[in-house]
């Protein structure tokens, strides 16, 4: 499935009654990402709009031999595609839904691969359980609520979250136009950007049903948090969870304080940990709060992949023993909330230290003239990789020395 239409979300639930695997492909991949996946995940049949197969798929279409066909949107088809409409209307009114068995390969969404090749995870149609009661949990759904996650489905998030769990939960799910929403799921890229707009382009609207707001997808400073309660007197409620968890693991969920700049506690059933490895490639599980290492969870919950599609080698090495390794590092605070501090690959060392650059991010943009941070490692043939900062400044803030100094 290419695109982010109600035809496409359609789609979707339709192959899963129909016992075909769904694998969601980010509308805003170019050819070579799509001809990727099509190929790792040997792609039969393809749905998207009739736009985005001219511009994205046909160029790529002989190199995808197993793609037989490429259904697209509306009533007319040509140059290799078929039109959806006319083969639904022509469709009989009656469908007998063929039994699923729970560990059925359901949905095949990829890892986002900017370091190597992405990764397809299997995952089953048990793991429908696990989204329902992260939807009640972690984004406090409620039957009747209107439910709005602005994920596109070509991300696991807009799948799981966007199309299947509001529908398990019995709400209804906004695609196109936001009105009357209960449940707000987010991306902090989306937070920030409503903060640069400012409160003002909120005064006109009527937000009155809007009891939740949730974040998902990077890391959510404090300050958005914090401005999420000025804003809409109520906080935003972050949470995490990855492609090969396949549900929300660790969530702020409506019935705890929030802690702003965490990732939460770990959800019902789920256990998480802080692990440090050892010599030996094993792991220890860390007690103590406070101290940095590596997210794990163990073993068992339902969403969980259950493979990497022809990548035994690389799915083992996800593993330690019944833990499974994330790939992040983090904290554990004495009262249970996990925080964030960074890849495993993505932190900074300098003069000895490990730093992770999202604590850096957050304390930058808490100063009123920042509006973005990001922060990377400089080579340095002494100090290792001292740390640099970027940042975007606040309109009506100059980039002058003053400004710098007050900054660092």
């Amino acid at each position: 499935m290419l695109g982010h239409l109600p035809e496409l979300d359609v789609a979707v639930l339709g192959a899963l009654l129909a016992e075909a695997a769904v694998s969601p492909l980010f509308s805003a991949f170019g050819p070579e990402p799509i001809a990727t996946r099509l190929k790792i995940g040997r792609g039969t049949v393809l749905v998207t709009s009739p736009e985005l197969s001219a511009r994205k798929v046909a160029p790529i279409r002989c190199e995808v031999p197993d793609l037989a066909h490429v259904l697209v949107t509306g009533s007319e088809g040509g140059d290799g595609t078929t039109a959806l409409q006319p083969l639904l209307e022509a469709a009989s009114d009656s469908f007998d839904t063929p039994p699923t068995a729970p560990q059925d390969m359901a949905l095949l969404p990829f890892t986002a691969g900017t370091t190597a090749t992405p990764k397809a995870a299997i995952h089953v149609h048990e793991a429908v359980v696990a989204y329902n009661v992260t939807g009640f949990s972690a984004l406090d759904l409620r039957p009747g609520d209107v439910s709005w996650c602005t994920a596109d489905p070509g991300w696991v998030t807009g799948t799981s979250y966007g199309i299947i769990d509001p529908l398990t939960n019995g709400v209804t799910n906004l695609v196109l136009e936001a009105e009357q929403v209960a449940v707000w799921y987010t991306a902090p890229t989306a937070i920030r950007m409503l903060m640069k707009v400012g409160q003002a382009a909120l005064q006109d609207h009527d937000l009155s049903k809007l009891c939740f707001m949730t974040s998902v997808g990077e890391p959510l400073d404090p300050e958005a948090v914090l401005w999420g309660q000025e804003a809409f007197g109520q906080p935003f409620h972050d949470n995490w969870w990855q492609t090969e968890t396949g549900g929300i693991m660790v969530a702020n969920d409506a019935w705890m304080g929030v802690e702003p700049g965490s990732m939460g506690r770990p959800l019902p059933g789920i256990e998480a940990a802080i692990a440090r490895h050892l010599p030996d490639s094993g792991i220890e599980i860390v007690g103590d709060p406070l101290v940095e290492g590596e997210l794990v969870l163990k073993t068992g919950w339902r969403s969980m992949m259950r493979r990497y599609l022809d990548e035994q080698a690389r799915f083992e090495k996800c593993f330690a023993g019944e833990w499974y390794l994330i790939g992040d590092l983090a904290k554990r605070d004495a009262d249970g909330y996990f925080w964030f501090v960074g890849r495993a690959d993505d932190v900074v060392k300098t003069s000895g230290h490990l730093i992770g650059p999202f604590e850096h991010e957050s304390i930058l943009i808490e100063h009123p003239a920042v509006a973005e941070a990001t922060v990377i490692g400089v080579p340095d043939p002494t100090a290792g990789a001292p740390v640099k900062a970027f940042v975007a400044l606040e309109p009506g803030h100059e980039p002058d020395e003053a400004v710098r100094r007050s900054i660092l």
